[in-house]
């Protein structure tokens, strides 16, 4: 599980904690804050769960840093996770803070729940879909960016991608992977989804495959559909790195991957991408639920779902026969 849940003394109450920390992976200090809290947070919404009581931050600084640079973005870093955590309705009271060969950013979440409050991941049933809320792509993004100043690297990909497309995934990425999943697990309640996991280091298909050995049903993950963030696809077959269209990409801080009854996924996809839930959130339906032995895999020839940046126009980016629906077939 993505969360552990340990019931308590005291009258049918389950502590559920979760504990996450990375190293940088975006040039923003503040960013950096943001993500890793998201991260953290993330695998308590991957049980529905929607609020969180407590959150410690674990902070390390990196000994090869000059003073000047501690003092300016350790600050940023912090306030980037304070502020996350306070989008998310609770406070960081404490934590730890070392020096160290390499930055470290990340946290701990605590919450004190009542059985009704979480989603246990294990009761996907045949005839279920699968429903992705944020697009794939963040690894191949943040290492292009990086490219850009690796001539032998940036050779490699800048014929499938131009520098103006590689930025502004990289910003999109940035935005997603600082885009809390706290509405996608209050929606998760509303829509009566069966199972839940969190899309992060192992890829799709390892998150996939993850959550369908916790299935009680002789169930199978199939995954039809990829929404990636546009022209990251493109890149992933060029540097021959990353397995995007194979599921195995890492991502950081991705969206949830939930089980809901088909005909409530479209609900789901439909109510998320509303005005009223502030700008930014998606889903798209992504895979089906079917007999199986608690596996899951994604299809030969996958439909690439190229997701546009905010801020790139439509015409430059959309391939021909790329799709941009919420609501593909399967």
């Amino acid at each position: 599980m993505d969360s552990c849940v340990i019931p308590l003394r005291h009258g049918g109450l389950s502590l559920v904690q979760t504990t996450d920390f990375f190293y940088p992976l975006v040039e923003d200090p503040y960013m950096m804050g943001r993500i890793a809290c998201a991260n953290v947070l993330s695998d308590l919404y991957a049980m529905g769960i929607t609020e969180c009581d407590n959150m410690l931050m674990l902070l390390s600084v990196s000994q090869s840093m000059t003073e000047e640079e501690r003092e300016k973005i350790t600050p940023l870093m912090i306030k980037g996770f304070r502020d996350a955590a306070e989008e998310g309705g609770t406070a960081v009271t404490g934590g730890q803070t070392v020096v160290n060969p390499w930055i470290i950013v990340g946290g701990v979440a605590t919450v004190v729940c009542q059985p009704n409050e979480f989603i246990m991941p294990d009761s996907a049933v045949v005839g279920d879909v699968l429903v992705l809320t944020k697009p794939l792509g963040t690894q191949v993004a943040v290492n292009a960016h990086q490219w850009l100043d690796n001539p032998e690297r940036w050779n490699k990909i800048k014929m499938v991608v131009s520098r103006e497309e590689v930025e502004l995934a990289y910003q999109e990425a940035m935005f997603n992977m600082a885009t809390l999943n706290r509405i996608a697990a209050g929606l998760m309640h509303t829509f009566n989804a069966h199972a839940a996991t969190d899309i992060t280091g192992f890829g799709i298909l390892g998150h996939s495959q993850n959550l369908a050995k916790q299935q009680r049903n002789e169930v199978s993950f199939v995954i039809h559909n990829l929404p990636i963030i546009a022209k990251m696809a493109a890149i992933s077959k060029a540097s021959g790195r990353f397995g995007l269209l194979q599921g195995t990409s890492a991502e950081t801080s991705g969206g949830l991957l939930i089980c809901l009854p088909r005909e409530q996924a479209a609900r789901f996809c439909s109510e998320i991408k509303s005005s009223k839930y502030g700008e930014g959130h998606q889903a798209w339906i992504v895979g089906i639920v079917e007999k199986g032995n608690r596996t899951a895999r994604i299809i030969d020839k996958p439909r690439v779902i190229e997701v546009l940046p905010r801020g790139a126009s439509a015409t430059a980016l959309a391939p021909e026969n790329s799709s941009t629906s919420s609501e593909p077939s399967l």
